[in-house]
C-alpha cells in the first residue's frame, strides 16, 4: 500500500470515526482506492455504491479542508461516478 493512501486511511478514518452510512469509494489517481462504509475506512477496491475520483493533491486538500468537495466537483478536479446524492452526504461529512 502507498503511502498517500495509507495517510488518507488515516485521515478519513479520523473524519468518519463512526463509518459511513453507504458504500463509498476514493480512487486516487495513480495511488490506489479506499473504501468506506459502516464497517470503516480501508484500502481497498471493492464495488460502490458511488465511487469519486481525484489525484492525491486534490484529495489531500479536501481532507485538509482547503478545498470544498463540491467545488472541486464543479471545477472538474473531483469525478463522481454513482449515486450522487451518497457523494453529496459524504461531501457534507467530510467538511
Amino acid at each position: 500500500m502507498s503511502d498517500v493512501i495509507e495517510a488518507a486511511v488515516a485521515a478519513l478514518s479520523a473524519k468518519l470515526s463512526d463509518g459511513f452510512d453507504g458504500v463509498a469509494k476514493f480512487v486516487i489517481t495513480g495511488e490506489g482506492a479506499i473504501m468506506l462504509d459502516a464497517n470503516g475506512v480501508r484500502a481497498g477496491d471493492e464495488d460502490a455504491d458511488v465511487t469519486m475520483t481525484a489525484s492525491a493533491d486534490t484529495f489531500r486538500a479536501i481532507l485538509e479542508g482547503d478545498m470544498n468537495p463540491t467545488m472541486a466537483f464543479m471545477t472538474g478536479k473531483l469525478s463522481v461516478d454513482g449515486s450522487m446524492g451518497m457523494a453529496m452526504k459524504l461531501g457534507s461529512a467530510l467538511s
